[in-house]
């Protein structure tokens, strides 16, 4: 069927519904419906596997439709999504769907809305009915939502409600379906808690699998950006600035972490906003509109709240932080390249990242390209060459006579030519994004240093004797300057966190880390002596757990040695919250090995299977 099936007209849809199908330029069927509406139509229960923006909600929804009794005014439908902003969008699919069935009621219902007016709506009569899991069993529970005419229920993105915490709402829903009612469930995997609902509520399912072939990621360009040189909010407005965007969702994973990024770009003069679960939905609602309407160009989002959004405008989606799995990344990077549309993902990865990187390209079949962060003057030439082709739209205008003569005004009050009159407006436009950058940009620093352990890799491949290795460190290990952060275990930080900032960060190699001491409201941490200029002054910038160090340098002696144990010492250290180093590597085995060793953090060079240089453990004499 899904071989044959090449338009819409070749299925057996009312006339009202391909009206509206032509209206809305939908001809040909996407895979999922060409193999799942002719199936739904004769009414048998159905198990759809399908990935994100494969159009799986027409899939459903068309079939819905043409059987409607519109004289009936009680709910014949029920769709259950896994949140508000997937029920919402849903639902605004199928009214759209239907556009030309006169008296059509389609009612979404879900938490953190008025309850009163959802059952005053449901009293007015619905014939479709898209709701949470929550809400909708909180209203049959009221008798308010009657399931007597129900004759379909489907279950849109099984796995992420399952995943979610909705088993029993979701089972118990079912239990209240009348036993001739079609279950139709749509996943883009198949968990055992979904494999269970299928095996317990589906009888004889008819099986839809299309998942083989992910459109969504087929069409999206994918590309990532190895974290080093700059701050990742550096890196965010460099990529938004030079990459020719409409709108663009940014994906972080904690609610905190939206507001404050949103609010960074803010200041820097991009339009964006937050979006995440604490924000009540009528604000919700109103930031997805402003984004649909260009009023923002930018999301910064948690994955839940975005779920289901599909506004064409979105042209991008950056991965700010990794996600945790697979399938979020899927549901990310479909909220572009929707229904044949194009997009592009890009993602910041930290290098103790690589492997989930990896794990994505292998599990999406897919090889993401690397790229290197725009330069500063490529980022100031895109802002000279934003700011061209908005004057060129302005000279046209005509209110431009009222200003030509406050030029030659201008002039004589303050004594300056035409050209340093002009330069004098263009540093005032520029604001905080300034047409031109003074000084060293730190990302070529970076591309050096990497340039520079790539050649040192290739050299460790082929024979060195013992005084190519000393020549190659630069640093004498007894030449250390102490650096005080102004922060420590009371801001939650961990000894891996100030090795993993400074080796990603500054792109200090192990043997340029020395002792580290963390204390409950800041941290020692020795450095090497004659630093460059430029690495000194990333260190007074340097953000740890986005908290500012404030990096200070410490005059006189600094005790970095590990405290001692009440019962006479430990040999192996015992030093809670100590990093030691010597030049002859490291001493005591591996992590979790010795005596004392439960009080200490240790580094272990291949944890987590990231091969960086800086994990390696050393202890120095002076420590």
């Amino acid at each position: 069927m899904q071989d044959t099936v090449t338009e819409f007209r070749q299925l057996d849809l009312a006339e009202n519904i391909l009206s509206a199908l032509d209206a809305i330029g939908f001809v040909a069927p996407t895979p999922i419906q060409a193999a799942s509406i002719p199936l739904l139509l004769t009414g048998v229960d159905a198990l759809g596997k399908a990935q994100t923006g494969t159009g799986k909600t027409a899939a459903f929804s068309l079939p819905l439709l043409n059987k409607l009794d519109l004289k009936q005014h009680k709910p014949q439908a029920i769709v259950m999504a896994p949140t508000r902003e997937l029920a919402i969008q849903v639902a605004a699919e199928v009214k759209q769907l239907g556009q030309n069935i006169n008296g059509l009621k389609v009612l979404e219902i879900y938490g953190g809305a008025s309850i009163v007016d959802q059952m005053r709506a449901l009293r007015s009569g619905a014939h479709i009915v898209v709701g949470t899991p929550g809400r909708v069993k909180d209203l049959i529970n009221r008798e308010r939502l009657q399931l007597d005419e129900v004759h379909t229920f489907v279950l849109d993105e099984a796995d992420e409600m399952l995943k979610m915490g909705f088993v029993d709402d979701v089972t118990w829903i079912m239990e209240q379906a009348p036993a001739s009612a079609q279950r139709v469930l749509f996943s883009a995997t198949m968990p055992p808690m979904v494999k269970e609902i299928v095996d317990r509520f589906l009888r004889e399912p008819a099986r839809i699998d299309v998942a083989g072939s992910n459109r969504t990621v087929e069409k999206v360009e994918q590309q990532f950006w190895v974290v080093k040189g700059v701050e990742k909010d550096e890196a965010m407005s460099r990529l938004l600035e030079t990459e020719e965007t409409d709108a663009s969702i940014v994906f972080v994973r904690t609610r905190q972490d939206t507001e404050r990024l949103a609010d960074w770009l803010s200041a820097r003069g991009f339009k964006a906003a937050a979006l995440h679960g604490d924000i009540p939905q009528s604000l919700r609602e109103r930031t997805v509109d402003h984004i649909k309407r260009g009023v923002i160009d930018i999301l910064v989002a948690t994955d839940v709240v975005a779920r289901g959004l599909d506004v064409p405008r979105i042209t991008h989606v950056f991965n700010y932080d990794i996600p945790f799995d697979v399938e979020s990344y899927i549901h990310r990077i479909g909220r572009t390249g929707r229904a044949g549309r194009a997009g592009k993902a890009i993602l910041l990865v930290r290098t103790n990242q690589i492997r989930m990187l990896r794990t994505i390209e292998r599990v999406t079949s897919t090889r993401m390209e690397e790229v290197q962060l725009p330069l500063r003057d490529k980022v100031a030439e895109a802002r000279l060459t934003r700011l061209a082709a908005d004057l060129a739209e302005q000279k046209e205008s005509d209110s431009l006579e009222a200003f030509v003569g406050l030029i030659e005004k201008l002039q004589e009050q303050i004594e300056v030519d035409t050209a340093t009159l002009a330069a004098m407006l263009l540093q005032r436009q520029q604001g905080k994004r300034p047409l031109f950058y003074n000084g060293p940009d730190p990302m070529i620093a970076a591309m050096e240093r990497d340039s520079r352990r790539r050649e040192s890799r290739r050299d460790d491949r082929g024979p060195r004797d013992r005084s190519d290795r000393g020549e190659r460190r630069s640093y004498n290990a007894a030449d250390w300057d102490t650096y005080q952060l102004q922060v420590g275990r009371d801001q939650g930080v961990q000894v891996k966190d100030i090795v993993g900032a400074i080796a990603n960060e500054l792109g200090l190699e192990k043997q340029f880390i020395g002792s580290i001491k963390l204390a409950t409201g800041h941290t020692y941490v020795q450095l090497p002596k004659k630093m460059p200029k430029e690495i000194l002054g990333q260190l007074k910038q340097l953000r740890i757990r986005q908290k500012a160090t404030d990096a200070q340098l410490v005059e006189g002696h600094v005790d970095m040695s590990p405290p001692r144990r009440r019962n006479g010492g430990d040999r192996n250290g015992g030093d809670r919250g100590q990093r030691r180093f010597d030049d002859r590597g490291p001493r005591g085995g591996n992590r979790g090995e010795g005596r004392g060793d439960k009080g200490g953090r240790r580094f272990d060079r291949d944890r987590g299977g990231d091969k960086r240089s800086f994990r390696g453990e050393r202890r120095h004499a002076d420590a």
